[in-house]
């Protein structure tokens, strides 16, 4: 096959399009999702207790709508994600604007929130998996996956804290969804400033749990990375390949 006839093919060149498309559309994706999670992480950081915000969880609910977008999961996922994010969106407005509280509310909207968190990095792992070569689509998806963990653990957190009478920092820390969304990036990256630590058996499981899933995480980050530099840097030998090499 000559380059000619390369640069000729119809088939290539559709393929080619459909791929800078695909990579455009996922970049823009990717982009609204880590804008959406900055948001809820800059509600959540204001909280100076241990109530969830309604409003992060709302915005965490549209992260996973953009994300299950992004990522293509399948039609029916998809169909009844929509219910399912839809009808948790109407309740969480209805019970804001009716001013709804309460402890078992409080519950509900930590669980939902972890739940929603959970499944959105299983569905860009999922898709990551599937893509060859590195490129700044995959950068954001790891990113945003990354984000997503630990916001999944510091509501994890959260819970723990709502269903237990023992401060989950001692008595002597204050007891809010702010410092555990703060431990949790903390025990995620395994900065472990030591300013604040769990003190219940339970909340100590999930740290230990939280930091080795931070450094599985950070491996399986650079090895995506050196495998896609490693197509990315085939698929151009294949393109500037002259005939003779390729015969």
């Amino acid at each position: 096959m000559t380059a000619t006839t390369r640069r000729g093919d119809p088939v290539a060149r559709h393929r080619a399009r459909r791929t800078v498309v695909r990579d455009r559309h996922g970049v823009a994706g990717y982009t609204v999702a880590l804008a959406l999670l900055v948001l809820s992480y800059a509600l959540c950081a204001t909280q100076r207790s241990t109530d969830p915000s309604p409003f992060a969880f709302l915005l965490i609910l549209a992260t996973v709508a953009v994300i299950f977008h992004v990522t293509a999961v399948r039609a029916m996922i998809q169909h009844v994600a929509w219910v399912v994010l839809a009808a948790a969106a109407v309740a969480t407005t209805l019970g804001t604007v009716f001013g709804a509280a309460g402890h078992v509310l409080d519950v509900v909207f930590s669980t939902a929130s972890m739940l929603a968190l959970l499944v959105a990095p299983a569905a860009i792992v999922a898709h990551q998996a599937k893509r060859r070569g590195f490129n700044l689509e995959a950068l954001l998806a790891t990113i945003t996956a990354y984000v997503l963990v630990g916001l999944f653990f510091a509501f994890l957190f959260n819970l723990l804290s709502l269903v237990t009478s023992t401060p989950m920092f001692g008595e002597g820390s204050e007891e809010s969804l702010s410092n555990q969304l703060f431990f949790s990036f903390t025990t995620l990256t395994t900065t472990g400033y030591g300013n604040i630590a769990p003190v219940t058996a339970g909340s100590q499981a999930v740290a230990v749990a939280e930091a080795i899933t931070g450094q599985l995480f950070l491996i399986t980050a650079v090895a995506r990375i050196m495998r896609g530099t490693g197509d990315r840097s085939a698929i151009d030998r294949a393109r500037t390949a002259t005939p003779e090499e390729i015969s």
